[in-house]
């Protein structure tokens, strides 16, 4: 009866341990999903800034340019809004342009019978990319300035004028914000 009712324990922290890892991987997923999307915004805001050049304009459109302190600056707020501390971010390029966050749980597993688990924490590693739904047909400058955007996004022409914002569709048109392994 004593084993059965140690195995049965065992069972429950084994669970336990297995609810704060995917507790951990949830928050690893927001963490990295929100620091591609703030990347996201960055190209956005940039896209219908003053002073935009063609140079810039190709990877603004290709999701390049962005500040990956900020997409951190995102990351850590998500993990920690899911109970968990960011042990690193880090901006990835292949496959596509995003971040790669760590997380580590606040909350070890707990007191199990089994020995050593009250100071366990789960940790875990996520990646986001933002793909370019769209690709740069034409710009027209003046002054080396970009006065006029022409993107193809999936077969449907987007003209975006740099000094109105208003002009800028949803960035969701633009681009994809996922998870990747």
């Amino acid at each position: 009866m004593g084993a059965l009712l140690f195995l049965a324990l065992a069972y429950f922290a084994v669970g336990q341990a297995a609810a704060n890892r995917n507790g951990a991987q949830g928050a690893a997923d927001a963490a990295a999903l929100a620091a591609a999307s703030d990347a996201r915004d960055q190209i956005g805001e940039r896209l219908v800034g003053p002073d935009l050049n063609r140079d810039d304009l190709v990877d603004l459109v290709n999701g390049r340019l962005f500040l990956t302190s900020s997409g951190c600056a995102a990351a850590d707020r998500f993990a920690a809004k899911n109970k968990a501390n960011s042990e690193s971010c880090t901006r990835v390029n292949a496959p596509g342009n995003g971040f790669a966050v760590t997380v580590r749980s606040r909350e070890s597993v707990g007191n199990t019978v089994i020995p050593g688990t009250e100071g366990t924490y789960s940790k875990a590693t996520a990646r986001a990319v933002i793909e370019s739904r769209c690709t740069l047909k034409d710009a027209e400058e003046e002054d080396e300035t970009v006065v006029e955007i022409v993107l193809s996004c999936r077969g449907k022409t987007v003209t975006i004028d740099p000094e109105k914002p208003d002009s800028l569709p949803r960035l969701g048109e633009l681009f994809t914000v996922r998870l990747v392994r």
